[in-house]
């Protein structure tokens, strides 16, 4: 019999799935434009991580999905690691609320607020802070107003995403997820 505080197998092998997914979707399936902005839908698996195995596991996966990524492909930067751990640990929190109803509206909420804090505007800070050749301002205003209307489009892709994944039950089938049930009370 597992102790309450232990971690199963089969959740820390779909921590490291969705971890591995997210930094395919990030590296080898996106579309870079020329003025620097990638377009990728590899932020869902992070919140999806949180939403299914809580906080701790989602930041932890977001954690291993950013290191390996840019270990990768440029170089750990811990500055632009905290938007990634930040769609697994809201995932995390949110997930009760998602539970009771899981419904396009309560998912975009609970996705609004990773998009916004950590990959608008945390991240368009960072990024101006160490690549912008100019004023940190000028840098963040660019970065704004290119991050957001990509992760405005993109918000909508991967809500979508998860949501038509909740709605094929397929995680309920594999017994990851209970909707409208929480298994702490």
């Amino acid at each position: 019999m597992q102790k309450r505080n232990q971690i199963s197998t089969k959740y820390l092998v779909c921590c490291a799935l969705l971890a591995a997914l997210s930094v395919i979707m990030a590296r080898m399936l996106c579309f870079a434009t020329p003025n620097g902005v990638r377009w990728s839908a590899d932020k869902f698996p992070l919140f999806l991580a949180g939403l299914l195995f809580g906080p701790v596991l989602g930041s932890l996966t977001g954690f291993a999905a950013d290191f390996l990524g840019s270990i990768m492909q440029f170089g750990f930067n811990p500055m632009l690691c905290p938007p990634a751990i930040l769609y697994g640990l809201l995932g995390g929190l949110m997930r009760h609320f998602i539970r009771k109803n899981p419904n396009i509206l309560r998912l975009s909420i609970s996705y609004l607020l990773p998009v916004v804090l950590g990959s608008i505007l945390y991240q368009s800070a960072a990024l101006s802070w160490f690549y912008f050749e100019g004023t940190f301002w000028a840098g963040f205003v660019y970065y704004l107003g290119t991050r957001s209307v990509q992760f405005a489009i993109m918000l909508v892709v991967e809500v979508a995403i998860v949501f038509l994944l909740l709605k094929t039950k397929i995680f309920t089938r594999i017994g990851l997820w209970t909707p409208g049930k929480d298994e702490n009370t």
